[in-house]
């Protein structure tokens, strides 16, 4: 058989082949098509809620993300599901598979005595601190004067899963300009929590302060008396503070400071403000504070974002959409957040964080390269969140900084006093060392 009879032949094998494969090639590009226009049409952003992430109707493999009323499609890390409560992704069977319907509690408390806006005339430091927008920097400062603060925080229980992680991040050879060890602070639940491990954060300087001691949902619809026996901390779970009941409790126990109130996206980063005052901004959760608290200190939580949105915005770091990112683009990400803030008005650069961030290797990775190059800057500090607080009651320009005794680490934390002559409450952010 001549060559040219065998190729033919061989051609009237496979264009039949080839033709089935193209068939079946066309048919799987427009199914996936239409998945993305299902996908698309299919869920719709809520109206009058906010930005947030939604369960995804279909899958608790995926969910979306709105951001201005539109719907960024998002799929969980191997092995996670959305839980719809907490709103992140976590293992299958912690998750609350969404949509869950949520009925705003009906609000009891009558409309009397609310909180007013913002009044400078009538707000000096160290006791009260307010801005029209919560955006103007403590003592009128120039920026370049501003030390960037950088609170790192970390929610949950302490234990075998989490604490090599932590002990990498806090190293010892990540030092603040002044020499000493970067510090965090950890607010601890109870439950699964190791408290010898706790100890050992503690006499390595780092802010123990808590959430509640079981992490009970609907928090935020109890009373007086469930607050008294929940709050040994200052953060409400799930970032759901507990309405006017809440920070009645903060004020009656002489707490300093809660952190449980997001900022959502903003183009200027807001400062720590005191309670005197209306809340500057809008309240994501819809449980926040409308009366008057005078004294008691909001360490806010901003939203973290980047320009064009990529993995959304989240007021804990865990909770963007970045486990398809590699280390170099978790860094970069993380560069373009912090630089918001150290660009503008140098707010504190909060970074949030669950144990979810630590199980994945990139986030892990990318996170340390950051904290790497951000110790290359001249005005960065690692501090906690009462450490910010010393610095924002009486501010001092950036050059005056490494003798202030509150930044120390040999300055030691004594309930209701602090070396550096500022006089709190009786009971404090910070858990003494021996009352562990």
């Amino acid at each position: 058989m001549s060559k040219a009879a065998i190729l033919g032949k061989l051609s009237q094998n496979i264009l039949p082949v080839l033709r089935f494969l193209l068939v079946i090639f066309v048919a799987v590009q427009a199914q996936r098509k239409q998945e993305v226009k299902v996908e698309e049409k299919e869920f719709e952003c809520p109206h009058d809620v906010g930005n947030g992430n939604y369960a995804d109707p279909q899958t608790c493999r995926r969910f979306y993300q709105c951001v201005d009323g539109y719907p960024y499609v998002n799929r969980c890390p191997s092995g996670l599901y959305f839980d719809d409560i907490s709103k992140f992704c976590t293992f299958k069977n912690e998750a609350r598979c969404g949509p869950i319907a949520s009925t705003p509690a009906p609000i009891t408390e009558p409309p009397t005595d609310l909180a007013k806006k913002c009044n400078p005339a009538e707000c000096d430091l160290p006791y009260c601190f307010c801005s029209k927008d919560g955006t103007l920097i403590p003592g009128g400062l120039e920026p370049e004067d501003v030390p960037q603060m950088i609170l790192m925080t970390f929610d949950g229980a302490v234990n075998l899963n989490n604490y090599d992680h932590y002990r990498k991040v806090f190293n010892r050879k990540r030092l603040n300009p002044n020499g000493c060890p970067i510090k965090g602070t950890f607010f601890i639940s109870h439950e699964y929590s190791n408290y010898h491990m706790i100890q050992q954060l503690a006499n390595d300087g780092h802010e123990i302060a808590t959430e509640t001691v079981s992490l009970q949902q609907g928090l935020q619809d109890k009373g007086y008396e469930e607050w008294i026996g929940e709050m040994i901390g200052m953060r409400a779970p799930f970032l759901k503070p507990g309405r006017n009941t809440q920070y009645k409790v903060l004020e009656d126990f002489g707490y300093i400071y809660d952190s449980s109130i997001g900022v959502p996206a903003s183009p200027v980063p807001v400062w720590p403000y005191t309670l005197d005052y209306k809340i500057p901004h809008e309240c994501k959760s819809g449980t926040c504070p409308t009366k008057s608290f005078p004294g008691v200190w909001e360490v806010p939580l901003n939203a973290h974002y980047v320009e064009d949105y990529e993995g959304g915005h989240c007021p804990y770091l865990d909770q963007c959409v970045l486990h398809n990112h590699d280390a170099d683009d978790v860094l970069e990400w993380l560069q373009e957040d912090f630089s918001r803030y150290y660009d503008q008005n140098r707010a504190p650069y909060m970074m949030p964080f669950h144990t979810n961030w630590f199980s994945i290797k990139e986030l892990e990775q990318g996170l340390h390269k950051f904290l790497d190059w951000v110790q290359t800057l001249p005005d960065v500090w690692f501090v906690t969140a009462t450490q910010s607080l010393t610095w924002i009651t009486d501010p001092k320009p950036v050059k005056e900084l490494n003798n202030l005794e509150a930044w120390d680490c040999s300055t030691i934390w004594k309930r209701g006093i602090a070396k550096s002559g500022i006089i709190y409450p009786a009971k404090v952010a910070i858990i003494p060392i021996n009352a562990l």
